[in-house]
C-alpha cells in the first residue's frame, strides 16, 4: 500500500506541474527565474552605503546571513551601467574567493607551465604571451574594460590574511602590473577615474578582517528583510499572490518554520523559492492559517513545498512532528 501510495503522490505532483500524467518528473523551467537582478529590492539604507561607496571611491563591504540578497545587489549596480546591445558579463565581474587566493589572483593568472611547455616546440614572441598564456580575472578585465563595471569579490573572509592588507594600495590606484608580458619590462594598466570600477565585497563573518583593510571599505550589513520589506520582494517578482491578507500569511506560516529551524534557518532567497513551489503546485495560501483542518493531499503538498525550506533532516523531523502534533488534529 504505501508504494502505491507514493506512486499516486509522484502522479498527483507531476499532474500539478505539467497537467499531464506521461512523465514522472516535470521539466526544469526556465521562465522561472525569482532572481533577476532587474527585481532587486533595495533598502533606503542600503542604497545609500551604495552611493557613499561610489562616491568616495571606495569597495563596499557586505555582510549578512546566506542568501540575504548580497550578491544581487553586486548584479543590480550592473544592470544600471548596461547600454542597448550590452549583456550583463560586459558590465559585471566575479571573483570567487578561494582559501588560496593571492592578491595577484584579482588581476590575471599566468600558465607557466603551458608556457614552459609550448616554447620547447617552437618560439614564442613577446607579443604573443598576454594572448597564449595570461588569463585576466575579475578585477582585471574590469579595469582593461574602459568601461564603468561592478566587480564581485565574494566571500573575501575565505582568503588567507595576507590578502586583503596586500590589495589596500592597488584597490586605491586601480592599477596593476603583468611582468610576464614582453621582455622590456612590466606592463602597467591603469584604469581612468571615470571608468574606476565599482567594488562589492562580502563576507559571511567566517573570520576577522584586519583593521587597516577595513577602514578602507565602506560597511554595511543586510539584516533580515522585514514582513514589509518581503511582501515588497514577492510583488516585485511577479508572484500571482499579490493580495495582502494572503501575503501576510505565507510571510506568518514562513516565520513559524524558519524559528522551529535550530540548524540551518531558512534565508530569503529559500522563502522566495518556497512561494514559488506553492504557487506551481496551485496551494491555497488561505489553508496556511488553518492547517487543523487541511486534507492529506494539501498536508502533502506543504510537505512537499519543504524540500526548500528545511535542509537539516532534524529539523525536518521535528517541524513535521509539530505540524501533526499541534496543527493537525
Amino acid at each position: 500500500m504505501s508504494n502505491i501510495k507514493n506512486n499516486q503522490n509522484i502522479q498527483r505532483l507531476d499532474d500539478t506541474f505539467k497537467g499531464s500524467g506521461q512523465e514522472i518528473m516535470p521539466d526544469f523551467n526556465s521562465a522561472i527565474n525569482h532572481e533577476l537582478s532587474e527585481n532587486y529590492i533595495v533598502s533606503p539604507e542600503l542604497r545609500r552605503a551604495v552611493q557613499v561607496a561610489i562616491l568616495l571611491g571606495k569597495p563596499l563591504l557586505l555582510t549578512g546571513e546566506p542568501g540575504t540578497g548580497k550578491t544581487q545587489l553586486a548584479r543590480h549596480i550592473a544592470n544600471i551601467y548596461l547600454e542597448n546591445d550590452e549583456k550583463l558579463e560586459d558590465r559585471f565581474f566575479v571573483f570567487n574567493t578561494k582559501t588560496t587566493s593571492q592578491a595577484t589572483d584579482l588581476f590575471y593568472r599566468y600558465d607557466s607551465l603551458k608556457h614552459f611547455q609550448v616554447v620547447q616546440t617552437k618560439e614564442v614572441k613577446n607579443e604573443d604571451i598576454e594572448r597564449l598564456f595570461i588569463r585576466y580575472q575579475a578585477l582585471g578585465q574590469a579595469i582593461k574594460t574602459n568601461k564603468r563595471c561592478v566587480v564581485l569579490i565574494d566571500e573575501i573572509d575565505k582568503a588567507p590574511r595576507d590578502l586583503p592588507n596586500d590589495i589596500l594600495d592597488v584597490m586605491e590606484d586601480l592599477s596593476f602590473e603583468v611582468p610576464e608580458i614582453g621582455a622590456i619590462g612590466h606592463r602597467r594598466i591603469r584604469a581612468k577615474s571615470e571608468h574606476r570600477p565599482i567594488v562589492i565585497m562580502t563576507s559571511n563573518s567566517e573570520k576577522n578582517l584586519p583593521d587597516a583593510f577595513l577602514r578602507r571599505c565602506v560597511f554595511y550589513h543586510i539584516a533580515f528583510p522585514s514582513d514589509e520589506m518581503l511582501k515588497d520582494i514577492l510583488k516585485a517578482k511577479t508572484f500571482k499572490t499579490q493580495d495582502d491578507r494572503l501575503l501576510n500569511i505565507v510571510i506568518s506560516h514562513f516565520h513559524l518554520v524558519r524559528n522551529a529551524a535550530k540548524r540551518k534557518k531558512p534565508s530569503t532567497a529559500e522563502f522566495i523559492q518556497w512561494v514559488t513551489i506553492l504557487e506551481n503546485l496551485d496551494f491555497d495560501i488561505g489553508e496556511l492559517s488553518n492547517l487543523g483542518k487541511i486534507n492529506e493531499t494539501v498536508r502533502e503538498d506543504l510537505l512537499t513545498s519543504y524540500t526548500v525550506l528545511i535542509k537539516d533532516k532534524d529539523d525536518r523531523s521535528k517541524i513535521i512532528k509539530d505540524m501533526e502534533s499541534k496543527t493537525m488534529r
